[in-house]
Order: structure tokens, then sequence, then C-alpha cells
């Protein structure tokens, strides 16, 4: 498929974003938000909930022969070459205390002939910080701000004493956390934003390396590809590349090997 091709399936992602943006900013800072525990003991909200549903009423309208991956209401792949897969929410926890930082996560992932998957389009839409993410296969990558939109690329930065580092918090490290935190103090800076925020930062080359040590594909697919076609490199913690690995790590190209060879001493 040539990269032209993917130009319908991002104006498609578009389409999704601004259908969740419109649901999820009526419900943000609502006094009746509804919010429950899943059972893996994380918050979901009715917000969470109708974003996603409205994304698959739509998507099973435009494109019925995708498959569909989502946060909320699992997995439908079908046997399907591509699918689509949704985080309606990223960043829940912010979300139900009022804190901007939140967003929808959209991508399209392809399935190759020999079995391997590549995430093609991606879309981070933050209609609560004015911005959106997005990203398609050989295209570069993009951000637009209160209706400006501007081509972004990763730092240059090679030291990691010269280096931002983003993260969430400490959980989830296991016997990666003494290492870490060896990192953090090489650093010449570090803070705690986390989830999206963190990812699409070192795509904007705001922040160099951003790492998450527990995450799932709909928190990672569309981050992937808007790290990459803004010039960096997205892993797992071992350095696995892609969003299929349980944990995100994006850099910059310069920095890459150094943070994946110091989180794996």
């Amino acid at each position: 498929m040539s990269t032209n091709d993917y130009a319908e399936d991002l104006a498609l992602a578009h389409l999704l974003a601004d259908i969740a943006d419109e649901i999820a900013l009526d419900r943000y800072q609502s006094l009746d938000l509804v919010i429950t525990t899943k059972p893996d003991n994380t918050p979901v909200t009715d917000a969470d909930r109708a974003v996603e549903t409205a994304i698959r009423e739509a998507l099973s309208k435009h494109r019925p022969d995708d498959g569909l991956l989502g946060e909320e209401f699992g997995t439908d792949l079908k046997g399907a070459r591509r699918y689509w897969v949704i985080d309606p929410i990223d960043g829940t926890k912010n979300f139900m205390r009022g804190v901007p930082t939140w967003a929808c996560l959209i991508a399209l992932v392809e399935v190759h002939d020999d079995g391997s998957q590549e995430v093609v389009v991606g879309i981070a839409s933050s209609p609560a910080l004015s911005r959106r993410w997005f990203a398609s296969c050989c295209q570069g990558a993009f951000v637009t701000f209160n209706g400006a939109t501007r081509k972004i690329s990763v730092s240059q930065v090679a030291s990691m004493s010269d280096a931002s580092i983003a993260y969430s918090d400490f959980v989830g490290f296991g016997d990666r956390l003494k290492p870490f935190q060896e990192m953090l103090d090489s650093a010449w800076r570090t803070r705690g934003m986390g989830d999206f925020w963190s990812h699409m930062l070192v795509a904007e080359g705001a922040v160099d390396v951003a790492i998450e040590p527990s995450l799932a594909i709909w928190d990672m697919a569309a981050l992937d590809i808007i790290v990459r076609e803004a010039g960096g490199v997205f892993t797992n913690t071992s350095g696995v590349a892609g969003p299929f690995g349980g944990s995100g790590v994006s850099t910059n190209a310069a920095l890459s090997s150094f943070v994946i060879k110091g989180l794996n001493p």
C-alpha cells in the first residue's frame, strides 16, 4: 500500500476524534459524572463508555470490515488485516478530577503477510488542552494547537546530563526501579507528567525521554506512530520496538540505546 492511501484513514481518524472530543468535553467537570470501578480496580466513567460506543458506531458505518480493539468493550478483530485501537479517554483519573491532561487515543494497525503488525495512523486528541497530535505512515507528525497546525520533531539532545525525562510515577517498575531512579538522578531535569502527555512532549522535542513501565496497547498504539514519525523511537522497557510489549519508552533517536541500556543494566 502506498503512503498516500492512508490519507482517507487519517481523515476518518480525525472524524472519530471530533466525535470523541464533543462527547468528552460535554462530560468533563460535570457534577453528575458517573464513576465506577472495573474488575482490574481502575476507574471508568460514563464518558469513557459513551466515547467508545460512539466511535464503534461510526466505524461500523464507515469501516464495517475493519477489526476493533477498545479499552472498554473488548476486541472484535474479525480476522481482519487491519484493526482500530481505541482508548476513549487516556488519563481517566485526570478527567474525573478535573485535571485537563486527558486525551482520546485512536490508532490503525495493519497486519502484514508475515504476521508482524505496524501502526500506520495515530491521533491523540486532547481538547481540554486545545491540542491534537497526529501522524500517518511516512508522512511526518503534526500538532494542532488553537486551530494552527505545525510539523513536529524530536530533540537532538545527545547526553543524559542535558536531557529532560518525563514519567508517571514509581509504581510498576519492579527490578528496574533502582536503575530508573539512577537515570533520573543523572538527568538535567525530571517531571512526573504521565500518560499520553509525556510521550507527545517527546514528539514535540520539549522532553527527551518518556518512560512508563506498565501499559496496554490502547495506551500506546497512537503514541507509537506519532513519536516515530517525529523522528523518535518507541519501544518497551526491554527495547523491543512498537506498542505491543506491555510498557512504553519514547526517546529521541540519540538517547534511545542509552536509555534502554540504563533500564537493563
